[in-house]
């Protein structure tokens, strides 16, 4: 990857983010309700092939009697994926990658006919030296999902990477800029590989894993997935459902410029004005920041080597693995994960988990605590989590 000159000033001025921290933002909402085939387009965008979430003769005969959403579907009902509490405030000349979040899961399940509506409230924030781009700033915030009755049905705290994106391009930390080159002999094995994970969801169907027959230091079916292209990045973004214009009720709390994105990243992303007179210069695709996850150029002006996919959806990833590993009859209550580097273009992810714990909590629920692993061919860790789930007794 081609750097820069060296920077003379390495300073992040976070100053104005203390004007936010603790003060609720403009709450978001979609102007329809949800409806079935939203649940079938997430569940095919997260690679997620559970019957469960999109054919209805299946899911009619399974607890539901309908077609439910998966539990990763939350953050696509919402803002930003989660980011924009944990991104507002100007920093100059910055930018912004997903860096992890926590998820608290209350037992109300989305249906069609459901609508959330999106609480956001940013929590805090650090500035840590780091190898990627020196001074950077760790920003968290709050994202409250409610159902239209009121019901606080999940909560989520997410965690972005706020960093210059000057030194992260002269630091040069990520510099793979080409695809790995995949055999067709590879290519084969990886299409059976993905067989173990999809065909254990299949085999428990609308049976239950009970809490008594499973043990610490039980492995979870391995689960591979990709290779991702800008093809499957793309198919992400346009899942999620703040992408679709004239769907939402936009405001601008976070408007790329006044948060300090450097350039031609501060584009017109998810402007409600602006979507009314061109909507391609505002769904994210083609201008403003989230460009950079679908054009080499764009991703290596801000210190990606090559196009690479939303830290959102490494989330969902890994709360998709652990619900359809519980099954229908199990719940994720609880999942804290940590992105280590995005899914870059070319790459598979390969999921692992173990049960290092089981419990008994205060409500009486049986849990079992598992510990997940995200990777790459080479074995990079591209995240990692720990996590409760619920199973029947």
């Amino acid at each position: 990857m081609a750097t820069n000159e060296a920077v003379a000033d390495r300073t992040l001025d976070c100053s104005d983010l203390d004007n936010y921290i603790g003060k609720p933002m403009t709450p978001f909402s979609l102007k329809e309700d949800l409806h079935n085939n939203d649940f079938r387009r997430w569940a095919q965008a997260m690679h997620y092939p559970n019957l469960l979430h999109y054919d209805a003769e299946y899911a009619a005969r399974g607890r539901f009697g309908r077609l439910v959403a998966p539990q990763s579907f939350t953050i696509s009902a919402g803002e930003g994926h989660g980011a924009c509490p944990a991104g507002i405030g100007n920093i100059p000349d910055s930018h912004l990658i997903f860096g992890g979040d926590e998820w608290w899961f209350y037992g109300p399940r989305l249906f069609a006919g459901d609508r959330v509506i999106h609480e956001k409230i940013p929590f805090d924030y650090a500035v840590k030296e780091t190898k990627f781009a020196g001074p950077t700033c760790f920003q968290r915030g709050d994202n409250n999902y409610y159902k239209q009755d009121g019901t606080l049905f999940a909560k989520q705290r997410s965690t972005s990477i706020r960093y210059r994106r000057d030194l992260a391009v002269e630091m040069g930390s990520l510099d793979q800029t080409e695809d790995p080159d995949w055999t067709d002999e590879e290519l084969a094995d990886i299409e059976s590989r993905k067989l173990e994970f999809i065909q254990a969801v299949h085999e428990l169907g609308h049976g239950r894993r009970h809490w008594n027959d499973v043990n610490v230091g039980d492995q979870l079916p391995v689960r591979v997935f990709g290779p991702h292209s800008v093809a499957s990045f793309a198919t992400e973004w346009r899942a999620y459902m703040m992408t679709i214009w004239g769907g939402s009720h936009r405001n601008q709390d976070c408007d790329p410029a006044k948060l300090g994105f450097v350039g031609p990243m501060a584009g017109w992303e998810m402007d409600p004005v602006e979507e009314l007179v061109n909507p391609e210069n505002t769904d994210g695709a083609y201008i403003g920041p989230s460009r950079g996850h679908l054009f080499t150029r764009w991703a290596q002006y801000v210190g990606m080597p090559r196009p690479y996919g939303y830290g959102a959806s490494m989330g969902a990833w890994i709360i998709d693995y652990l619900a359809g590993w519980a099954g229908e009859w199990g719940y994720v209550v609880h999942c804290n994960s940590q992105y280590r580097g995005p899914a870059f273009s070319g790459d598979i992810t390969i999921q692992t988990g173990e049960i290092v714990d089981k419990m008994t909590d205060d409500q009486g629920r049986k849990l079992v605590q598992i510990k997940s692993k995200m990777a790459n061919q080479d074995g990079t860790t591209m995240a990692t989590a720990v996590a409760e789930v619920e199973l029947p007794e």
